[in-house]
């Protein structure tokens, strides 16, 4: 029976798992559950609880009888086919799937906005003791951080960007937004001014065992894969969402595009030779603190708390896709 090691509990391996594929699987994760990235801003603004935005990894293993192991990986060697935690244990396999996402290049003093769970465990610690919040990146991420932070707290919000966040139009419905949510917007990078706390947005970064693995990878150190996902140098491996760079058809690090992967993951996992084809446009929905929102098609936007609550919907619908009946 074929071994199949999936490293990280991201959304495409989610699907994978509520999809099942044969074989001998094991599932190598740090954490039972996945937080699903769509809803972390409104959970920082208050509007979600935890079990909200989580999706429930560990029942979703034990269903597809999926041997769940709770660790970090040190090292791949893909050459060999080992896979070694942290705790030395070593995990060899015939075709592995990396699902591992992105790091953070936030320097030591400032609170990583990734990995997800460390930063919602530290956000509670300090949401109700800051005066002053500087948020780091002016991306979507950024900009819905910095806008929820001030809707949860009193602090004095500021948001940091070096460069243009997006298209104009786009942009001047964001900085309204920030100017209301009383967003300080400094277009300049961040200087080590002091504040209570400092969160980090800005950029992804590959996690630093893709780069001595073996694997092919690009200049920042993330897999190249082929347009099924696989290795373009060891096919056995397959990777999806922020680890992965299409070699022929790169695309943004986004959860919008991570989602989209896996299905083509899934089925490829399972023997199948499906080609993933990225879409050309994608729909942005940006919340704004509040339960109001902005979206954004193809040029075109419109805002208001009735994109919020369309938002809303669509969020709650892909995590209960995967809640398993009770009992």
């Amino acid at each position: 029976m074929k071994r199949i090691l999936l490293v990280g509990g991201g959304h495409a391996h989610a699907w994978v798992l509520r999809e099942g594929i044969p074989g001998d699987v094991t599932l190598v994760t740090p954490y039972p559950h996945h937080t699903y990235s769509g809803m972390l801003p409104g959970f920082v603004a208050g509007h979600y609880k935890l079990e909200d935005i989580r999706i429930d990894v560990a029942a979703l293993a034990a269903r597809a009888g999926v041997k769940l192991v709770l660790g970090r990986l040190a090292s791949l060697d893909a050459d060999r086919r080992v896979a070694r935690l942290e705790d030395g244990t070593e995990l060899t396999y015939d075709v592995a799937s990396l699902d591992v996402g992105s790091d953070s290049a936030a320097p030591a003093y400032a609170l990583a906005a990734k990995p997800f769970e460390p930063f919602m465990e530290q956000w509670l610690e300090a949401k109700d003791r800051v005066g002053k919040v500087a948020v780091v990146g002016g991306g979507a991420a950024g900009v819905e951080t910095a806008m929820a932070v001030a809707h949860r707290t009193n602090a004095r919000v500021a948001l940091y960007s070096d460069r243009p966040m997006c298209r104009p139009g786009l942009a001047r419905r964001i900085a309204r937004q920030l100017a209301r949510n009383g967003v300080e917007l400094t277009k300049a990078a961040y200087a080590g001014e002091a504040f209570d706390l400092v969160i980090w947005t800005a950029g992804a970064a590959a996690l630093p065992w893709l780069r001595t693995s073996g694997l092919a990878v690009d200049q920042r150190g993330f897999v190249l894969v082929d347009d099924a996902l696989r290795s373009v140098s060891h096919p056995e491996v397959l990777a999806a969402g922020d680890c992965a760079t299409l070699r022929d058809a790169a695309h943004p690090k986004s959860g919008v595009y991570a989602v989209r992967h896996a299905p083509v993951l899934a089925a490829n996992l399972g023997g199948a030779q499906r080609r993933y084809v990225p879409q050309r446009r994608a729909l942005a929905l940006i919340s704004c603190g509040e339960r109001y929102a902005i979206a954004d098609w193809n040029g075109l936007s419109v805002e208001g708390a009735w994109v919020w609550r369309w938002k809303d919907r669509i969020d709650r619908r892909w995590v209960e896709g995967f809640r398993l009946p009770a009992g």
